[in-house]
Parts: C-alpha cells; structure tokens; sequence
C-alpha cells in the first residue's frame, strides 16, 4: 500500500475542526514564486532510488561486503569534483545511478545520471589506527564533476551489483552558496559517530564496550556507512546513514510545500560561518548530537546577527568533538553540558563538561535519563505557534516526544516554554525525566525554536520507504497540528528580514 496515501488520509482525519488553512502534502499554496526547489520539484520523479536487494552480512551485522561505498565529499559545489571508492565482494560488475531526493510527487526522488558500467573488485578493509581509527583507501571507480544544474539538496549514489542484483547506498549534499530561505543542516556527524562499519567500529566503541561513551576513538568520513545500529531494523537505508530515517520526512515535507531552503553539512557549518548568514534560518533535524566548537560558535553568531534557528531535534549539540582533516574525521572531546547534567552514560564524567552548554543556543539540551518518550502536550494555546491547530492547554500530540529529547531549559531573557510533559521509559513507566519545548528572542527580531525531540518530522510525512520507529514510546506519523505548528514558525522565519 502507498504510504503516502496512508499519511495523506491520516492527515485528513486529524484535520477536523483546523479549518481551511492547514496543508498537506503536495499542496504549493502561500509559497515564494518560481524558486529553485519548486522547478526542481516540477521535474519527473521515480521510486527507482529505493533499494530492491539490500543484503547484511550476519557476521558483521552491519556491513553489505557484496557492494559498499563512500564518496569522497560530504558536500560538494557545482563544478566541483566527487569521486566515489566501491568494493564488491566477490568481484562483480556494478553500475552507480545518482538520484536527488525530494518530492516529485510523491515518488522521493528524481534520478540524476547514471554512471556506469563499472569493473567491481575487493578492496581491502583498512588497518585499525590509532584510536581505533578505521581509514579506508580504497581507489576510485569514477569521479563525477557535478552540474550547474544540479540543484542543492541530499544525492544517493544507488550501487547495484551485476552479480546478484544486491544494492546499497553513497550519500553525499549537493551546495550552494546562494540566498535562500532556509539552510537545512544534515546530521553527518552524528551519522558517522554510529557508523559501526565494518563491525563494532563507532565512535561508541572502546574495544572493550559497544556503548562507550569516552574519548580516545576516532572516526572517519572515509567508509561506506553501514545499516543504521539502534532503535529499528533498516536495511533498506544502508551506506545513507541516518538520512531517510530522521530527516528525509522533513525534507519531503517541506518540499512538497515548496519551501525555498538549501542544504548543506555539519562540516559546511564548522567550515563556513559566513555562509549561515545568507539565509533567514537555520534548521538543525532530526538526530544532531555532535557538533565542534566551531559549529557552535558559528550558528551562535548567526543567531547573533539576526538568522533564525529552528532545532527540530533532539539530543542535539550534545557531544563535543574535535574535527581532524588529515583523517577527515573526529573523536569526541567533551560534553556541551553541565556535569552531571545527563546520567546512564558510563564514562561520560572522563570529558570535560565546560560552557559553552546546548541549551545556552539550544533554548533547552539533553539532561536526566536523556531518553525516553512522551507527547507533545501544549502549554500555551495562546500563543502564536499553535494558531490553527485548535489546540488547548494540556491537549496532546501522542508520541511525537522521543528516543532522545531537551530538558533544562537555560535562564534566557524572554523564553517560552511551550510544551512540557513527563517522559517515560515505557508506556505508563515515568522515568523521572521532564522534557520541555522552547522558544526564545534573538537579538534582531529572531526566533529560536526548539522541539526537544528527534522525532518532529514523523509528523509531518511518511514518504516511500519511510520506517516508523517505536521505542519507549510511538509517534502516530503525519499530524495536521504538527503540521501547522510547523508552517507557522518557518512562515515567521522567512517572513523576517536579518
């Protein structure tokens, strides 16, 4: 069945009593004229982006030997060059088809080029370094200069082996550096930091500990990603990261709506500080733990200079890390929070705990038992972001608050809680922990917004392909109120001029 007739339907149910103004999927009303993301979206798309053999090995339980990758940016401007390294094991013949994600319709996705047909070998795994760094060198099987025509936004690589049809993912951002609304920020660090390819190889891996949460480990850009280690079983996202299980719902969301936005990398915003400047807001989603100090002081100061903020997220700007360029990679060196701010993390008290905290950015920051689930339950229905939606005080949005969510929230003048509630370890199984949804004033007639969950953009779409989680608690899926609430603050947002 079509998930996206699932979720339209839903939607509609949940649309009762909210009057005329609430939009759905797919529905371009009250957007900018003619920008590159609706001429984009006015192109064919296809379902063909989505894996048809995706394979795991048992041994590893997490690497696809039969056909893998990485390319060698994160992100990459028009008229720059990529490369992407594959291995085939054993040796088969493979092409490579590169797809922007999107709406299209509905379909996700629009294929780009394909590339291809290429003579696939075994390369060979990378000698554990130091810090049990993992720095694959493999060799290229092609380089790609990217188009000018090639519109801002998340690309797959689709690799798929002659030998027996098994298929896997490259995933890498397509930039620009032009004014636009919205600068959608991709969760790549933390992507990488719960890469466990080939086997047990995360940030969250000592040698001795699965779930370690110190220094001393390194990680690097350079290997595919493996199938995604927590939560839900996905195969059909491996070598994409986190990509389409936290963040695609949002960008599919927001481009079915034909918002103006562009996209770009946690290393974009470490890299570049002027570049946030050049638009009205910038929007962290989804699974966003680990940042550098330097991302955190260039958002700071775009926040500083008038832009905008949205933290769809949760458990962000949590973990410190220092960012190595000879291994294009990181270890974590610190926790943006106080000590003893979180608990359940051995080892975390190892690392240093100094300011600046999250939430001092944030509004709110991981805190208490740091997972856990709950709704999203409204405490002021006056207040502007629930216009539309009908909402009273104390009415909830069941689900939509988990894995990981923000609590204490920071002494800023003219913050607003706007949601708050009890978490739980389980359905009626308090957990001693209380999340809390802010929003507070910049300095230039700014917002910033944070919704104190990684799970924000199930209510707002399921496209194809999309896995519902379901741990501690469940998120219902697309929500005309989550809907609204949306709509009503990125309108702010673009509506206001830095």
């Amino acid at each position: 069945m079509n998930p996206l007739k699932i979720s339209r339907r839903d939607a509609l149910k949940r649309t009762a009593g909210l009057g005329a103004a609430v939009l759905l999927p797919g529905s371009l009303i009250g957007t900018p004229a003619d920008n590159p993301i609706q001429r984009e979206n006015s192109q064919p798309g296809t379902r063909d982006w989505m894996l048809a053999h995706p394979r795991i090995e048992t041994e590893s339980k997490y690497r696809c030997p039969w056909i893998e990758g990485y390319a060698s940016k994160s992100s990459v401007r028009a008229g720059e060059t990529i490369t992407f390294h594959v291995s085939t094991s054993p040796p088969s013949p493979f092409k490579l088809d590169v797809f922007r994600l999107g709406y299209y319709g509905g379909t996700g996705g629009r294929l780009m080029r394909s590339l291809g047909r290429f003579e696939g070998r075994t390369q060979a795994d990378p000698e554990i370094g130091p810090k049990r760094l993992c720095n694959t060198a493999w060799e290229a099987c092609t380089e790609l200069r990217i188009p000018a025509d090639w519109t801002s936004g998340v690309y797959l690589g689709k690799l798929t082996a002659e030998l027996d049809g098994t298929d896997s993912y490259v995933i890498f951002i397509v930039r620009d550096d032009r004014a636009a609304d919205f600068l959608f920020q991709c969760s790549d660090n933390t992507w990488q930091a719960y890469n466990r390819w080939p086997s047990q190889f995360a940030l969250y891996d000592d040698g001795t500990e699965h779930w370690y949460w110190g220094g001393g480990v390194q990680v690097s850009y350079n290997r595919p990603y493996g199938k995604y280690c927590q939560i839900m079983d996905a195969p059909l996202s491996t070598g994409s990261g986190e990509f389409l299980l936290w963040e695609f719902p949002f960008a599919f969301w927001m481009e079915s709506l034909g918002y103006d936005v562009s996209y770009i990398s946690n290393l974009d915003t470490h890299f570049d500080a002027r570049g946030l400047r050049r638009a009205k807001a910038f929007l962290s989603v989804g699974h966003d733990e680990y940042w550098t100090r330097e991302m955190f002081d260039n958002v700071q100061a775009a926040v500083a200079a008038g832009v905008n903020a949205g933290f769809f997220s949760g458990n962000a700007v949590c973990g410190r890390v220092a960012f190595a360029e000879k291994v294009r990679g990181f270890e974590r060196v610190g926790v943006f929070g106080p000590p003893h701010g979180t608990r359940d993390f051995k080892h975390m008290s190892d690392l240093a705990h100094e300011r600046p905290y999250a939430n001092e950015l944030t509004g709110a920051h991981s805190t208490g038992p740091v997972t856990g689930g709950a709704d999203f339950i409204c405490t002021q229905p006056e207040h502007w972001i629930y216009e539309g939606t009908g909402m009273k005080k104390g009415d909830g949005i069941p689900g939509l608050i988990g894995w990981e969510w923000h609590g204490d929230p920071a002494p800023i003048p003219g913050l607003e809680v706007i949601a708050t509630g009890p978490t739980q370890s389980a359905p009626g199984k308090l957990n001693d922990g209380t999340y809390t949804a802010t929003l507070y004033p910049g300095p230039k007639g700014n917002i910033v917004f944070n919704a104190a969950t990684c799970w924000w953009a199930d209510g707002l779409s399921a496209p194809p392909g999309y896995v519902r989680p379901k741990v501690y608690t469940e998120p219902l899926g697309p929500d005309a109120r989550v809907q609204r609430i949306t709509r009503n603050i990125l309108d702010r947002m673009r509506g206001h001029s830095v």
